[in-house]
């Protein structure tokens, strides 16, 4: 069964203007389309072209099982610019996780450098490295704590491929759900991660307000949130 159709990808817009459209992105679907093909997030893009001479093209990228803010370019000059504010660290990137455990300390700075895990060019899975890794730094913030659980804000200062969940990992705390680097199902056919890329923020034009969108919770993550202590 597909996760989206084209009239479920505008029900996903969470921002539009002439230049750019940030969605919020389902859980349990690619971004775009692996070696192996199926549904992914790309082919429906067209739906949401309308009179522009080209359909929104991503600007970064979420991981398959996260849901939530995802910025898509409507041109080339849109996709330059928003390139540059990646690169420069411009952009504000805030994810809500639900981890295992019990959190000791209330804020913190997991500063570990990582790697791909094989030296494969086409691996994808990614470890703490101390000695050739990547700088890869995110700072959390205890949000809530229920039974053997806790919310945390994520805010990530790099942007390495599986950063969060590969950090959540090393301290101990993997993200409730993942089948990769914690302990969740594989191969489930609904969405499991806890991991929310819940708000992004940028200063797109300098004579404009501050680009600021939020994401809702997934479905699947509002039982454990509630348990944390979330209110809608």
């Amino acid at each position: 069964m597909n996760v989206l159709s084209n009239e479920k990808i505008k029900d996903c817009i969470l921002y539009k203007d002439s230049s750019l459209i940030i969605l919020n992105k389902p859980a349990h679907i690619p971004v775009h389309a692996g070696p192996k093909g199926g549904e992914n997030l790309e082919h429906y893009f067209p739906a949401l072209q309308d009179d522009n001479a080209m359909p929104p093209v991503l600007c970064h990228r979420l991981d398959r099982d996260t849901a939530g803010c995802l910025v898509l370019g409507r041109h080339q000059k849109a996709l330059k610019k928003m390139g540059r504010l990646f690169r420069e660290n411009q952009v504000e990137k805030t994810y809500w996780a639900i981890v295992e455990g019990n959190v000791k300390n209330e804020t913190g700075t997991i500063d570990l450098p990582m790697s791909k895990k094989s030296s494969d060019k086409r691996s994808w899975w990614m470890k703490v490295n101390h000695k050739d890794g990547k700088k890869a730094i995110t700072h959390y913030t205890v949000l809530g704590r229920g039974e053997n659980m806790t919310w945390l804000e994520l805010k990530p200062e790099t942007g390495r491929t599986h950063q969060l969940r590969v950090h959540c990992q090393a301290i101990n705390h993997p993200i409730i759900g993942d089948a990769i680097y914690g302990n969740g199902p594989k191969h489930s056919p609904v969405p499991t991660l806890q991991l929310l890329a819940r708000s992004i923020e940028f200063q797109y034009q300098a004579s404009k307000d501050i680009i600021d969108i939020v994401a809702p919770p997934p479905g699947h993550m509002i039982k454990n949130l509630s348990l944390c202590g979330y209110q809608d």
